[in-house]
């Protein structure tokens, strides 16, 4: 009888961070970017248990949501910021072993700030160590944004030298393709046989085998434009990733109803009331003319509010838009517009901001929010605008749906 190898997805996820305070806890595209590591653990075909080593109990509390285990809080003296990884595993596997019985074959860490994966990448590392017993670990790599033969140290005196010189005269002064090709590590993920960590005193040792991933998933979110960049991949990238929850559903081919909360959506969700009782709110000119552009496509749009003050009503007339007003059963009345309209639900899309749309999530092809949306419908949501709600984040949407109408005009 063949017995499967025992394999530990092993998050390490500390609460300090100098660089982006809170880091593993901040929203990533609606959900904690320690989220997507755990989600890379639990969505492998092999992984026998995800644990994250933690601190903090707070991200325990998040980790344990997202379908973690938490069997013990990591020391304080192995959290600070230049504690390396080796320590770490070191603590986890002893803690294991000595409270558990628990001894894992393969150790995967999955760090927290690389969260754009392929979906296969934690099984194909697993596969490539476990065809050759020689190795002591996989590591992710990429091709190099920037060949080393290209940079340079500046010395004592100020002057420049090559950062290598080995093998090549002058490679600095060579053209890319005539360099050796080099790698970067990319920090998605390793797989480590565990007697490298326990007996060889290692993280790699010395037998280390590349797992060749694409290198539009380096991304290695140390600061805030790293962060707008992984949020950007996250939301708009077509490449396949590892996601939290279920997969998010892109804006349908095809778009015949625009349903659309009003506060908080055209609105920043703030309103000045004055002493008589009547209430001002902000709104974007830029959301009424692409709705005006949207409408004259022929897609249908609708507001429902559960707000029942005038100014909403006033503001729909001003845009011309049909409202239902004082909504307070939203998914109801939406399956009622659906019906209405004869609208494939798969054609519709709903914009909102807060729990009280989420049940009309489910009920549409695409459910989209605003940037600054409640965090449950964050989590929740297909699509998060880059914009918040009365400051163009309709209008954003609509360009949106626009774009591919206007391209295939273009085209013929």
């Amino acid at each position: 009888m063949v017995v499967s190898p025992e394999i530990l997805a092993l998050v390490p996820a500390r609460g300090g961070s100098r660089s982006i305070p809170g880091k593993n806890m901040r929203l990533l595209a609606g959900h904690p970017l320690l989220a997507y590591s755990i989600a890379a653990g639990l969505q492998s075909e092999r992984a026998t248990r995800v644990i994250v080593s933690t601190d903090d109990e707070e991200i325990a509390e998040v980790a344990r949501r997202y379908g973690a285990e938490i069997p013990f809080l990591r020391p304080p003296e192995l959290a600070l910021d230049d504690t390396p990884d080796l320590p770490v595993f070191q603590h986890a596997l002893k803690w294991l072993s000595d409270q558990d019985g628990y001894r894992p074959d393969i150790v995967i860490q999955l760090r927290p700030t690389s969260p754009f994966r392929p979906p296969n990448c934690v099984d194909r590392a697993i596969a490539i160590l476990e065809d050759n017993p020689e190795a002591d670990s996989v590591r992710g790599v990429a091709l190099s944004g920037q060949n080393p033969y290209k940079m340079w140290r500046i010395g004592e005196e100020g002057r420049l030298s090559p950062l290598l010189t080995e093998g090549l005269k002058e490679a600095f002064n060579m053209p890319r393709q005539a360099l050796p090709a080099t790698y970067w590590q990319t920090g998605h993920m390793d797989a480590i046989r565990t007697e490298t960590i326990t007996e060889k005193a290692s993280m790699s040792g010395d037998t280390i085998l590349p797992l060749l991933l694409d290198s539009a998933y380096s991304v290695d979110i140390d600061t805030e434009w790293q962060w707008e960049q992984a949020e950007w991949l996250v939301l708009h990238a077509e490449r396949p990733m590892v996601r939290p929850g279920r997969n998010r559903r892109p804006l349908p081919d095809q778009i015949s109803l625009l349903v659309m909360d009003f506060d908080g959506v055209f609105t920043d969700n703030r309103v000045w009331v004055d002493s008589d009782g009547r209430e001002l709110v902000v709104a974007s000119r830029a959301d009424g003319m692409g709705l005006s552009i949207l409408r004259q496509t022929g897609v249908k749009v609708v507001v429902l509010s559960s707000e029942t003050d005038p100014v909403v009503a006033a503001r729909c007339r001003k845009l011309d838009l049909p409202l239902r007003q004082g909504v307070f059963d939203k998914e109801l009345v939406l399956r009622e517009l659906l019906n209405e309209h004869t609208v494939d639900p798969a054609q519709a899309v709903y914009l909102g901001n807060d729990v009280n749309d989420i049940p009309c999530f489910e009920l549409v092809g695409c459910a989209v929010v605003v940037a600054d949306a409640h965090p449950k419908a964050l989590e929740r949501a297909d699509l998060i605008l880059r914009r918040s709600g009365g400051q163009g984040a309709i209008r954003e949407l609509c360009d949106l749906i626009l774009e591919p109408k206007l391209e295939k005009e273009a085209h013929g």
